[in-house]
Order: C-alpha cells, then structure tokens, then sequence
C-alpha cells in the first residue's frame, strides 16, 4: 500500500512565494510614494493582480506542481481545494504578520494614508459633515488593528482560494487509476 502525499508541501512554497510579492508590493508603493487612495490606476492594477491574477497563478502552479512533481501525475479534486486555500491563506497569513509589523516599525506610513483618505473621502462626499468623515476614518483605523485585519484577511483569501481551487480543480484534476 502506498503512502498518501500531503498536498500541504507544494502549497507551502507557493503560499509564502505569493505573500512575499504582496509583501514587496507594499515595500514598493512605500520606497515610490504610490497611493493607492490618490492614484486610482494603481490601486486597481493592486487590486486585479492580488484577487484575480495571482491567486488564480498560484493555485493552478501549486496543483499543476502537487500533480506532476510530487504525486505521479494525478491529482483529485480534493487535493486541489485543499491546496488552492492553504496557498492563499499562507498568502494572507505571511503579508497579514509582515503587516502589522511594517506598521509598527513605520507608523506614519498608516497616518499618511488615514489623512489622504480623509481628503478624498471630503472631495468625493462634499456633502458629508466632519463627524461622518471622522466616524468613517475611526471605523478604518479599527479595520486597520492585526487583530481584526490579519483575521478578515485570512478568511477573506480563504473564501478567494476556494472559489479559485474549484475552477482549477475542474481543470488540472486527474484521479488516479487506483481510486476506482
């Protein structure tokens, strides 16, 4: 009888692979100056490669890698599932932890955005009073404690993987002959 191979080890490499560009996507918005509040363009090329593009990338490597590499060409659908939510919430955990770190060690760079989404939350809403606009900026900042936004990140990627793993699945999945 053979051993069952964890899918956990191809999801392992490629989890911490697609935290570390969310990591250093962060860096280079910092060291740049980019804002993703002010410079709309950004912040939806952001937004489209670390909810679309990416996990999609490295769910299908992680279960193509899991299949061909690992496991003798076969893949169930499963193991697909499994693979595609571990990637993305290792993802969520690693740029979650990098996160809260980073913030702490350079808190200006959360009050610099606090204070641009404040100006434009005024030029889109000239009608809001400055109690709204300060009610909708501490509601932001409470968002923005690790102990609320590493947790929401981390089901929120999770709910992005299993959606994703389920497209990938259909697709990469090969069931070994011996299952039957």
């Amino acid at each position: 009888m053979e051993t069952k191979i964890n899918p956990s080890k191809s999801a392992m490499q490629y989890g911490v692979f697609f935290g570390l560009i969310m990591i250093l996507e962060l860096v280079i918005s910092y060291v740049f100056n980019i804002d993703a509040t002010t410079n709309k363009s950004y912040g939806i090329i952001i937004n489209f490669l670390n909810f679309l593009i990416l996990p999609i990338l490295f769910i299908y490597l992680g279960c193509v890698n899991y299949r061909d590499k690992i496991n003798n060409g076969y893949i169930s659908f499963g193991e697909c599932l499994k693979i595609g939510v571990l990637i993305c919430v290792l993802a969520a955990l690693v740029y979650g932890i990098f996160g809260a770190i980073f913030n702490a060690l350079v808190p200006e760079f959360m009050e610099e955005i606090l204070r641009k989404s404040r100006v434009v939350m005024m030029e889109q809403n000239p009608n809001m009073t400055q109690e709204q606009v300060d009610m909708a900026i501490s509601w932001t900042e409470k968002f923005m404690n690790p102990l609320i936004s590493i947790p929401i990140s981390i089901l929120m990627y999770a709910f992005i993987g299993l959606i994703y793993s389920l497209i990938v699945g259909a697709i990469v999945k090969k069931d070994s002959p011996q299952n039957f």
